[in-house]
């Protein structure tokens, strides 16, 4: 199956842009246990309840709050809430770049190919192999679907990878946790200790093979599925259609990439003002629609 692209747009550094699209690197494979109504096999979704009265409410009655305090809300009108919103762009921003040890693992969230469109391969691959020369990596937001996000661009293979990052405030502190001090004396760890435990990790290293490991719960659930549907219990089930997506806009070309780096290093790298290269390429006959990006479908919890 060709990948689907999810969002198109460019990279920008000083006065550099360089086109490109995003792909899911990732794809659910877990096992989705949709509801069904079993008198008529038609699919359950969610529906609206007052918990105080466990009654249905329509969608015109529902208000948005946020609780301030203990039991206190602000009620914020729809107008209020997507006045806040940040404003679109089709910019994955970079705002500095720093070594690629530097970033914990906690605060990757989800990751995204990225690819070069627009004639934009080969200022793409001058990034990517400044960040594997220089071993660092691009610290950058962007905005997907009206939600602004905290990013990092990594050089992975021939690939470069937009992985979303947790804000700061969402990671809890270490502090609450009773961990033991670092270091081995501090741990009061033994020499021979240490040389057991690394002898066992030693034993245990091996290549790094993805294939070597799957889920042993979802590959039983569709044995047991195969095996009945061999037996014929199977239930028709007729889904609700799905809403057709609008097709993303084209990014932004990238042209005279010497030129564009020196003004960058002239004015000051990330602190230069913004400013957008004249194409050399012929230009389109009609311009290109405007879009919001798409994120990947959600599937429901189990």
């Amino acid at each position: 199956m060709a990948s689907r692209v999810l969002w198109k747009g460019a990279i920008s550094f000083g006065l550099v842009h360089i086109p490109v699209a995003l792909h899911s690197a990732t794809s659910e494979s877990g096992i989705d246990f949709d509801w069904l109504d079993k008198r008529s096999m038609d699919p359950v979704g969610y529906k609206r309840i007052n918990k105080r009265t466990g009654k249905e409410i329509g969608k015109e009655n529902i208000v948005k709050g946020v609780e301030y305090e203990d039991g206190q809300y602000v009620v914020l009108s729809e107008e209020e809430i997507a006045a806040a919103y940040p404003k679109t762009t089709q910019t994955i921003e970079i705002e500095s770049f720093v070594p690629n040890t530097e970033i914990p693992f906690v605060y990757l969230e989800r990751p995204y190919y990225v690819a070069p469109i627009n004639k934009g391969q080969k200022v793409y691959a001058l990034l990517r192999d400044t960040l594997l020369k220089t071993q660092r990596v691009g610290i950058a937001r962007v905005i997907i679907q009206t939600k602004q996000h905290l990013a990092v661009l990594v050089p992975s293979g021939p690939a470069l990878v937009l992985n979303l990052l947790r804000w700061g405030a969402d990671i809890r502190s270490l502090e609450e946790l009773n961990l033991p001090p670092v270091g081995a004396k501090a741990a009061g760890l033994s020499d021979k200790e240490l040389a057991m435990a690394k002898q066992l990790v030693d034993d245990m290293t091996g290549k790094w093979d993805p294939k070597q490991f799957t889920d042993s719960f979802k590959d039983d659930i569709m044995a047991l599925v195969k095996r009945k549907a061999k037996e014929g219990k199977l239930k028709s089930v007729v889904q609700p259609e799905e809403s057709g997506e609008a097709e993303p806009r084209s990014g932004a070309k990238i042209l005279d990439l010497t030129e564009l780096l020196q003004r960058s290093l002239r004015k000051g790298g990330g602190d230069a003002p913004k400013a957008k290269a004249v194409a050399k390429a012929p230009e389109r006959k009609k311009p290109a629609a405007k879009t919001r990006a798409h994120a990947p479908a959600r599937r429901r919890a189990a």
